[in-house]
């Protein structure tokens, strides 16, 4: 149970499908307000599906590990700007994805049933724990990792390509 209840939760989820659509993973990172790290990763057992699916299925993995340890504050962190945007609009909206309505309604009772969930889209660079257990979990490679600093632009490839 967690001590202190009523004190911020991070989470940083992030969905992974190889191809888009493909085999679906999802890794979650889930942070307590002592800074004790909780780490959730699984692929999909047979389902294929897109990135928003598996985006989906990593941020309701999250809730349900969120809610069996008593938080009820959280910050959640995603990287899918859709996904994040859905969740965000009214209950009553169309959903952007209607073949995944039924999930984006599941999602959201799962977001009620703990008191209080801010939902925030970050830059896939912030989310790189989240995306490294997703690709772990669907058996991809790990992501080179750039320095920090080193940003090439457009122009910059141009100037050296």
């Amino acid at each position: 149970m967690n001590p202190l209840p009523h004190a911020r939760w991070l989470a940083f989820c992030d969905g992974s499908a190889a191809p888009n659509p493909g085999r679906m993973a999802y890794g979650v990172l889930i942070v307590s307000p002592d800074g004790v790290r909780h780490t959730l990763a699984a692929a999909a057992s047979s389902a294929v599906g897109c990135n928003n699916e598996a985006e989906l299925m990593a941020i309701g993995a999250a809730l349900r590990e969120l809610h069996r340890l008593g938080a009820q504050d959280v910050l959640l962190h995603s990287d899918n700007s859709v996904v994040v945007a859905q969740l965000q609009s009214p209950e009553r909206a169309v959903p952007a994805i209607a073949r995944l309505a039924t999930q984006f309604e599941d999602t959201r009772v799962l977001m009620q049933a703990i008191a209080q969930v801010r939902l925030q889209w970050i830059p896939r660079h912030r989310n790189a724990d989240a995306d490294a257990l997703a690709r772990e979990a669907a058996g991809l490679p790990p992501k080179a990792v750039q320095p920090p600093g080193v940003r090439r632009t457009a122009k910059a490839r141009r100037k050296t390509g």
